[in-house]
């Protein structure tokens, strides 16, 4: 195509940046050019952040970015910058911790204004035209006839900002308990949604780590209001719009608090997680329904979200032919059309109706009863209604594969990645799927060999054959817990040796002495206007969390108490916030959990040890971390273990160890 306008993010790989390639603003890239270029020019900076999938990010871009009106009065007065927040999540950290202390709120698009040295003077996120032109305006003429005053505000902001980013290393004695857990529940459980799932607020989020923490405190505890709350949001969420009822794979939320209407955008991170949780319930429960959500949500993400050379993908648009869902909904006729005579079932089944449930006669797929409820209210077998429903899905994806795809963002980022390989590894784990774990290895070699360096330097994102932006700390926190399962699930010596090389590599250049936590960015970056230490456990856990997770792990693994007494340190500078705000510090709280009871160590010695490996894996046991290996090991914990002719099972909690056994029956008696 031939294009109007060209802007300087053309040499971008980024598919967000892309889409403003061709804008008439006069878009630059973060860097030193248009940095340069302010101070230079005296101009203001407009730093706009978004992503691909964004659904309201492409309003704004169509409403203001494609306006000549509005791209003339930013070329003007402004240097204009483009961030897409998941390649530079340190810069979104940065710009929305402005937008939250300025506005009390967040999102985006987020757009914020800055001198032209970097530091804020304004900011909000989504902007309609006319609204975008006047904060422009006043803005630009503010700063114009008020220098000194724009200049004390951009510090006094900027000092704001540094201070909310200080952690204060509590030095109080750690101590962790059980009461501790019991503490954090008490107050979780107000904002649990008993009924519907989730937590009351709308829109609804999935929070994986959230239900992950919850099952552990129910298996340490026994509380019934623990293990209810996570099956109750799984299987409405399971049942709900926001599940693709046809491809499989979660939408990135829903407006409403039946999970019924999404967002549709389908992020790998969401649905990396979910396998994972939905796994561990399945482990728990035996629900074949759990086990079905995590084959469709891994057929989706190999079909749609895979690269040939093992990498996956960001994420899939909310849009496509500019509506949002329009790949996903559907009329009752085009159902009757494609399903012919069992239509009418399909219909009820997933509550289709003429006028439509949604809008424009359109239908958005989503279940109100449980298989066995709906066979009996329709008089048919649950047999034939399995049979049914498969026949149903393959003829309608069929179907829906003609429609024009919603955009993929094809960038490949390490951390989202070592969450999906994890993924893999867990349902590897509890369904004993060989295909799951030879996509988790290809995965893992390629994040080995394209993402990271001979010195254990990782890179952030790779796309088109060449890696790129130096690596923030949740790209190592959870590649480490990737690698960690991956030993785990294999016993290969190799994964757990890199983890601890990449957990070296970390402490060398993201550790604060100061206050015993790890910051975002290396040390080896170019400095922003605040160093982020983030702590906060979200839609993703926070690296921090996880990074302290992996500390204890390896030094049960390593003999290690430098790295547990770290972990330890780091989670007592945050427990004051995880008792009081438990949702979102479930990660810490997990961690919390292994203080208060000392999580079992199971070491298998002998030829047997991945069929006994196989054996734990048949059951919910949070509260073991196990190591297996077929002969003499390079780790000390296997020092003495080995008996030959014999595959000897040892329990060991702390310092003190069960006598050893062959048996498995026998074993497991000694963890419960």
């Amino acid at each position: 195509m031939e294009h109007t306008f060209t802007n300087h993010l053309i040499n971008e790989t980024s598919p967000y940046l892309l889409q403003h390639a061709h804008n008439p603003v006069d878009w630059y890239p973060w860097g030193q050019e248009a940095l340069d270029k302010a101070l230079r020019e005296n101009k203001l900076l407009i730093i706009s952040i978004g992503y691909a999938a964004c659904h309201w990010c492409h309003v704004m871009e169509h409403e203001s970015f494609e306006d000549n009106e509005v791209a003339e009065l930013m070329n003007e007065k402004f240097v204009c910058i483009k961030v897409d927040r998941e390649e530079r999540p340190d810069i979104d950290q940065v710009y929305m911790n402005v937008v939250q202390v300025l506005t009390g709120g967040g999102g985006w698009p987020l757009n914020c204004i800055a001198l032209p040295d970097v530091k804020p003077i304004y900011g909000g996120t989504y902007y309609p035209k006319y609204n975008w032109l006047e904060v422009l305006e006043q803005v630009a003429k503010w700063v114009e006839e008020n220098p000194q005053l724009a200049s004390e505000r951009a510090e006094q902001i900027t000092q704001r900002i540094k201070t909310s980013e200080l952690i204060i290393a509590n030095n109080e004695e750690s101590q962790f308990t059980i009461n501790d857990l019991n503490s954090i529940f008490d107050i979780w459980k107000n904002d649990i949604d008993f009924i519907d799932g989730g937590n009351k607020q709308v829109p609804k989020f999935p929070l994986p780590v959230g239900a992950q923490f919850l099952l552990q405190y129910n298996f340490l505890t026994n509380n019934p209001a623990a293990l209810n709350a996570v099956l109750i949001t799984l299987n409405k969420m399971a049942n709900g719009g926001i599940y693709d009822q046809i491809g499989g794979g979660f939408a990135r939320y829903s407006t409403d608090k039946y999970w019924f209407l999404p967002h549709f955008e389908k992020m790998l991170y969401d649905n990396a997680q979910l396998v994972s949780l939905y796994s561990t319930a399945f482990q728990l429960t035996k629900d074949i329904n759990y086990k079905t959500v995590v084959a469709e949500t891994l057929d989706f993400v190999q079909r749609e979200l895979t690269s040939a050379e093992g990498g996956f993908y960001s994420s899939l648009d909310a849009d496509s032919e500019g509506e949002e869902g329009k790949f996903y909904v559907w009329t009752k006729k085009e159902i009757q059309s494609a399903l012919g005579f069992i239509s009418d079932t399909i219909l009820d089944y997933y509550n289709v109706t003429e006028s439509g449930n949604w809008e424009a006669l359109k239908n958005i797929l989503f279940k109100k009863n449980t298989d066995a409820e709906f066979s009996e209210s329709k008089n048919i077998t649950a047999d034939d209604l399995v049979v049914m429903v498969l026949e149903a899905k393959k003829v309608l994806i069929k179907e829906r594969s003609k429609r024009i795809r919603p955009a993929t963002d094809d960038k490949i980022l390490t951390s989202w990645n070592a969450l999906m390989l994890k993924s893999y590894v867990d349902a590897y784990r509890v369904f004993d799927n060989n295909q799951y774990l030879e996509i988790a290895l290809k995965n893992a070699e390629f994040l080995d060999t394209k993402l990271k360096t001979n010195d254990n330097k990782l890179h952030r994102n790779y796309t088109n054959g060449k890696a790129s932006i130096n690596g923030f700390l949740d790209d190592y926190a959870f590649t480490i817990a990737a690698y960690i399962a991956l030993y785990q699930a294999t016993f290969d010596e190799n994964w757990l040796l890199k983890a601890e090389q990449l957990a070296e590599y970390s402490i060398t250049h993201f550790f604060d002495s100061r206050s015993g936590m790890f910051y975002y960015t290396s040390d080896d970056d170019p400095d922003l206007i605040a160093r982020n230490i983030d702590i906060n456990d979200n839609v993703i856990p926070s690296a921090n969390s996880e990074m302290a997770k992996n500390l204890f792990i390896l030094g049960k693994y390593f003999y290690n108490d430098e790295y547990i007494q770290k972990a330890k340190t780091m989670l007592n500078n945050v427990k004051q916030q995880a008792l009081q705000y438990g949702a979102y510090y479930a990660n810490w709280s997990i961690l919390m959990s292994w203080f208060a009871a000392e999580p079992f160590d199971v070491s298998i010695a002998g030829k047997d040890c991945d069929n006994i490996r196989k054996e734990f894996d048949k059951h919910y046991l949070s509260n073991v971390i196990i190591s297996g290996a077929k002969k003499e090991s390079g780790l000390d914990l296997f020092t003495g273990k080995f008996t030959a002719g014999k595959t000897m099972i040892y329990i060991c909690q702390g310092k003190s160890c069960h006598q050893a056994t062959e048996n498995f029956d026998e074993a497991l008696k000694q963890i419960k």
